[in-house]
């Protein structure tokens, strides 16, 4: 039953939400990977006001943040929390790569996906959701990150189950919905997520797609 009503859910969704904007498609690979090392346990918006800071006190490129200063990097991220290790993840991962790949992340996310993603997620900080949005924002690799948000609402909707780690999650939904579609679900589960399908009150009575839920198959009525 889930995977008959996969695209219709994922249809009413794109009709009932706006979708988040912290990293925009396409943009360029290594910002991509700094603001998503930012966001680590981070809200958006501490973590856009930490890369704001971060841009303008630096270029944002592997061969000025290897170079930068570890504490004015700690001083540009202190409001997105996790500070000292974020600055010694980023400072460590542009070494890496300016040594590595020549100073561009273009060599790695050239390479198959299942490569592409080993090589993203060896570099400092970096685990799979961090390489998993680099690789579907900046290189239109079909790849799907699940965040806390994308994996809770898809274990409560039964695209996965309860017990999936981040790998059975994100193969489970990658089976359910298209190629083409990876970014809208990735984006709009975050959406019904911060919106609705909260972690400790969701807002059940005011869900677009609570017919189709199992918490209403199984009589579980807010």
């Amino acid at each position: 039953m889930v995977e008959a009503h996969a695209a219709t859910i994922l249809q009413i969704l794109k009709k009932s939400l706006a979708l988040p904007r912290l990293v925009k498609p396409k943009a360029d690979p290594f910002e991509t990977l700094i603001i998503t090392i930012i966001s680590q346990n981070t809200a958006d918006v501490n973590t856009q006001r930490a890369f704001e800071v971060l841009s303008k006190r630096f270029e944002i490129t592997p061969q000025t943040l290897m170079n930068a200063d570890t504490n004015q990097i700690e001083n540009c991220l202190r409001v997105a929390g996790l500070y000292q290790a974020k600055a010694k993840a980023i400072r460590a991962a542009s070494k890496i790569i300016v040594e590595r790949f020549g100073g561009s992340l273009a060599p790695v996310l050239s390479l198959p996906l299942d490569e592409a993603r080993k090589a993203l997620i060896e570099l400092p900080g970096v685990g799979p959701k961090t390489a998993d949005v680099v690789l579907l924002f900046s290189a239109n690799q079909h790849t799907i990150p699940v965040d806390t948000h994308v994996n809770r609402v898809s274990k409560r909707l039964g695209f996965a189950t309860e017990g999936d780690n981040y790998e059975a999650v994100r193969t489970s939904l990658q089976r359910l919905f298209a190629p083409k579609d990876y970014l809208a679900v990735h984006l709009l589960l975050i959406a019904h997520g911060r919106k609705t399908c909260k972690a400790r009150h969701p807002l059940c009575h005011k869900c677009p797609i609570y017919d189709y839920c199992p918490c209403n198959w199984l009589g579980n009525k807010p």
